[in-house]
């Protein structure tokens, strides 16, 4: 067989995309090429491909006079970051003959190491959720993402720490001389709201001693999901009260949980681990527009986003109009800000 066909997915703003990769093995010199839209990550993945491939026992694409071509699809999705590694290595060696599988309702996410270890990816919990929406059955990716994408119910996950763990657990061709491991999947990840971690992640209100009013003023805004601006002195305690208020909101839903944890995963702030409770988001004054708002070069979320369903804290607003804070007045009386990057 010179042609096969897997899937795997990228981070798409907030969510998922899913990504279909073929490669196809022609005869002439030797090349690799990707094609599809990739940037510089993706395009160098054939470079890390090869040396996982070499490094986990099997021929190396390098090795052969052939023509291997990559397509990404679809092609008019930029394709961003090292999510393909591990389903263009899969693709290929299908593809030469050297194992077999059944590639249908799968999806490989990864980032290969030249010795074919799995090393962690961003956004694992967005791409588990578009790859159950789009009936996928199984996702294949770093040990690292497995407690995170188990968040997601109704998906198999396999945490995997090598190349070679994937194929001895996924290839049919039953080669005596290659061991068959099969990976347990994950089990289904439980959302941990025990109190003393609410308490060490904000500090406690109640070690506060005097500021009754401004205690009071943060009660009911806590409860009615009100902005709050505080003025004095220095060292009257503004930062401190700040800093303990997302300790008096209410407790995360599930779904909020998803939410959250998503947008932080995203943004590559979390490696495996949940985002439990309220945010709290205190950028410097001297920060960047695109910082608080969200943009770059590589577009990720800012600070406004990262405080979804918890707090923002702007500490020392200016009144200059010149100010990056002075662009976020305009979303303070909006109930709902959609993902947006400048």
């Amino acid at each position: 067989m010179s042609f096969a066909k897997v899937y795997s997915a990228q981070v798409n703003l907030l969510k998922g995309a899913i990504v279909t990769i073929e490669v196809d093995l022609s005869k002439g010199l030797h090349t690799f090429s990707v094609v599809g839209l990739p940037d510089k990550a993706v395009d160098e993945s054939k470079d890390r491909v090869s040396g996982a491939i070499k490094n986990s026992g099997y021929k190396s694409p390098k090795a052969k006079n052939q023509k291997i071509t990559v397509s990404l699809s679809p092609a008019d999705l930029k394709k961003e970051g090292p999510f393909f590694d591990l389903a263009i290595a899969m693709a290929y060696l299908k593809s030469a003959g050297e194992i077999k599988f059944n590639s249908e309702k799968k999806i490989f996410l990864g980032e290969l190491g030249l010795d074919g270890t799995l090393r962690s990816i961003r956004g694992a919990l967005p791409l588990a959720e578009e790859a159950k929406r789009k009936g996928y059955e199984e996702i294949y990716l770093p040990k690292e993402n497995a407690v995170e994408a188990a968040l997601v119910e109704g998906i198999k996950i396999f945490g995997a720490e090598s190349l070679k763990n994937v194929i001895s657990h996924i290839d049919e061709t039953k080669n005596p001389e290659r061991k068959q491991k099969k990976i347990i999947p994950q089990p289904r990840t439980k959302i941990n709201y025990k109190k003393e971690t609410k308490e060490n992640q904000s500090g406690d209100f109640a070690d506060i001693r005097g500021q009754e009013g401004a205690k009071r003023g943060l009660e009911i805004a806590a409860a009615g999901g009100h902005n709050i601006a505080m003025y004095g002195p220095p060292g009257t305690g503004k930062t401190m009260l700040a800093r303990v208020f997302s300790g008096l909101l209410p407790d995360l839903s599930t779904e909020e949980v998803l939410e959250i944890t998503g947008i932080h995963s995203v943004a590559g702030n979390i490696r495996g681990e949940l985002v439990c409770f309220p945010p709290f988001r205190a950028p410097h004054h001297t920060s960047s527009y695109v910082s608080i708002v969200g943009g770059g070069t590589y577009p990720k979320p800012g600070e406004v986003t990262l405080a979804h369903r918890g707090v923002l804290f702007l500490k020392g607003v200016p009144l200059s109009v010149k100010s990056p804070y002075s662009r976020t007045y305009t979303l303070i009386d909006v109930p709902q800000i959609e993902p947006y990057y400048a």
